[in-house]
């Protein structure tokens, strides 16, 4: 039986409460316990059956916003703070990628490079650009090391671009994958890429793309993930988000299990 839009309303306002006088950094480094509670309810909620109108009406509501920035912000947050904590243990491992290969996420990102490696029709020795790259830039470890790739990564936040060039060491990643520090203004790079990557987080969305409207070369594919179904809309607030018109969408790859993002490929076009 799909769960009610009253029942909905009241797990995230119960989440919110317990998070929303929470700084980013409190929730980076506070005690643990205080965010992975309200996390994986948010996973319980995000499972349940729902009618996408149930989902809609509450979308629609402006009310209700700020709720669903909350959460949206704790489940991005946490994220981050999981794969901190997994570079770290990665970097003190005696057995760096038996330690990388057990992280609970790991089997998504398989799936993953397998999604998008086939969606932008790359082959060995292609290069994958992936703006927001992150302190774990998993997408890219496993593009290289298990489909032949090269990577850039770029990451604006200097202490995360700085442990993930030391996971790749470890990783013995170093000369696959280089990572660069900067944002959107870092394209166009000099060296062409077959797929540039725009990361989940890497925000906001319409300010990367306009740039990259105006530097892409025609041709070039580019590819974001997003959900789109149930429950997880209302944890992403770029669900909506349509790319300027010089970016045609050329493949839709909806989620099978255990990933729940769809991956959209576009290419940018000669207007």
């Amino acid at each position: 039986m799909p769960i009610s839009e009253d029942a909905i309303r009241s797990e995230l306002l119960d989440v919110c409460a317990k998070v929303e006088s929470l700084s980013d950094e409190e929730m980076l480094t506070g005690p643990s316990h205080l965010l992975e509670v309200p996390f994986r309810r948010l996973d319980v909620l995000a499972s349940q059956e729902v009618d996408e109108e149930t989902v809609d009406k509450i979308l629609l509501d402006r009310d209700f916003q700020q709720v669903r920035e909350a959460v949206a912000r704790l489940r991005n947050v946490y994220s981050l703070r999981l794969e901190i904590e997994e570079t770290r243990s990665i970097l003190e491992s005696q057995d760096p990628w038996k330690t990388l290969k057990g992280f609970t996420f790991y089997p998504n990102y398989q799936i993953l490079a397998e999604t998008e490696q086939a969606g932008a029709y790359l082959s060995p020795g292609d290069t994958v650009a992936f703006l927001g790259s992150g302190p774990l830039p998993l997408s890219l470890i496993v593009l290289c090391s298990e489909r032949g790739l090269k990577g850039i990564g770029i990451e604006r936040v200097s202490e995360w671009a700085e442990i993930s060039r030391k996971v790749l060491d470890r990783l013995g990643l170093q000369s696959e994958i280089v990572i660069l520090e900067g944002d959107q203004f870092t394209f166009p790079l000099e060296r062409e890429c077959q797929l540039v990557m725009i990361a989940a987080m890497a925000r906001p969305k319409e300010e990367i793309f306009r740039h990259l409207a105006e530097v892409l070369l025609p041709g070039t594919r580019v590819s974001y993930r997003i959900y789109e179904n149930g429950l997880r809309r209302l944890l992403d607030l770029d669900h909506s988000f349509t790319p300027p018109p010089e970016f045609r969408e050329t493949l839709r790859v909806r989620p099978k299990p255990p990933v729940n993002n769809t991956v959209i490929f576009l290419t940018r076009t000669n207007r």
